[in-house]
């Protein structure tokens, strides 16, 4: 894909970068899938789509920023050093708490509408 603007050709090929490289990129990309598919399939109203796009956007904010970070450590120094395995440690820590949360919202979407569709329902 050709990007006539250089900042959006420079984002791009970061984000490339990032799917191409980090496996848990791979992961939240087929996550990302099957919560747009679900969302289809199920018929979510407009509130709940924006509650999924935006735990969607949180766990890729928070691994972008995992990634950038990870880089930026390795350019200061690629011997173990405490200091920056413990900054490694608490940007996975983010990613970590992003994906919970959206993992909650997904629920809250998703989780009614199943057990109803099963009829799993509180009756």
């Amino acid at each position: 894909m050709k990007l006539e603007f250089p900042v959006l050709r420079h984002a791009w090929q970061g984000l490339v970068h990032v799917v191409k490289t980090q496996r848990h990129a791979r992961w939240h990309a087929l996550a990302s899938l099957a919560v747009v598919g679900l969302g289809i399939g199920l018929q979510v109203s407009r509130i709940e789509w924006l509650a999924l796009m935006l735990a969607i956007g949180l766990v890729w904010v928070a691994e972008i920023f995992n990634t950038a970070l990870e880089i930026a450590c390795d350019v200061i120094s690629k011997d173990p050093h405490p200091l920056i395995g413990l900054a490694k440690d608490v940007a996975a820590g983010a990613v970590l708490v992003a994906a919970f949360t959206a993992a909650a919202v997904g629920a809250v979407v998703f989780v009614p509408r199943l057990w109803e569709m099963w009829g799993l329902g509180c009756e």
